[in-house]
């Protein structure tokens, strides 16, 4: 029970984490919002392991891939969503969760009848609440699609390559995970000369407390509790960032939206009851 608490502690942390960077993107570049996150990141979890004293050198290769696929879904994610359009994106994007379920049950694993239940339930609130509206065409609708369906199995397997990280250890999971990561956005981010004021760091750096907080939340619940239900709990950051939207900012939910938050929600609770 304690290791699902914590994985919908890291889909709460994501969806904050997206939020938040979201509304920081409007103002400021994309990449300099996460570079800047995600070097926060990486600098709080090098002061933890200082502070522990040790790595484990055999979670570094794991994170290691962790990073490169993290890179991989995100690579593929913006170039659908700039050939494509929204409402086909994050739909097939937020099916990621299939593909750690998937690990989970062809290494062993088996959910009881209600968790299963609260899987098929979840994952399709996911979906439903990931829905946007068309506002114009597409300029290629194929290739978003097959990059909206790679976004979604590199984020899906990175889900698993850090639960493999965190049976090993956790911290030296995710700190491989975020340096791989940073190292290769930071050259990126030097190569397009984007900048940003001095003054819109700390909300940088809180976006990616948030984000490595979620990293870390999730590696720790999937080492102690089933990847097929972890997974999916923590998947369900979209719905927190349509939550705060409509709380913070009055956005209107659509009908599909609705259902979707309410199938996403009865999921939990009989993923945690299961």
């Amino acid at each position: 029970m304690s290791g699902l608490l914590v994985a919908l502690c890291a889909g709460v942390l994501w969806g904050t984490a997206d939020f938040a960077g979201g509304r920081l993107s409007r103002r400021l570049p994309l990449l300099v919002v996460v570079v800047c996150s995600q070097g926060a990141g990486l600098v709080s979890l090098l002061l933890v392991i200082l502070a522990r004293g040790h790595i484990t050198s055999g979670a570094i290769g794991w994170g290691v891939v962790a990073g490169v696929l993290s890179l991989g879904s995100v690579t593929c994610l913006y170039r659908a969503l700039a050939v494509g359009t929204m409402s086909v994106v994050a739909p097939l994007v937020a099916t990621s969760a299939a593909v750690p379920v998937l690990a989970g049950v062809f290494g062993g694993e088996r959910p009881g009848a209600a968790a299963a239940t609260g899987i098929a339930l979840a994952s399709a609130g996911i979906v439903l609440v990931s829905r946007q509206v068309a506002l114009e065409p597409p300029l290629d609708h194929r290739l978003s699609v097959v990059l909206a369906v790679a976004a979604a199995l590199f984020a899906g397997a990175q889900l698993v390559a850090l639960q493999r990280a965190g049976a090993i250890d956790a911290l030296t999971g995710v700190a491989a995970s975020r340096a791989t990561s940073v190292a290769v956005l930071v050259c990126v981010l030097i190569l397009s000369r984007a900048s940003a004021p001095a003054r819109a760091l700390p909300g940088a750096a809180l976006v990616g407390l948030l984000d490595t907080g979620a990293n870390l939340a999730y590696t720790l619940a999937s080492a102690r509790s089933l990847l097929s239900l972890t997974a999916v709990l923590a998947s369900l950051y979209p719905v927190v960032t349509v939550a705060l939207a409509r709380l913070l900012l009055h956005e209107r939910l659509r009908p599909a939206q609705r259902v979707g938050a309410s199938l996403a929600m009865t999921g939990v609770l009989l993923i945690v009851s299961g």
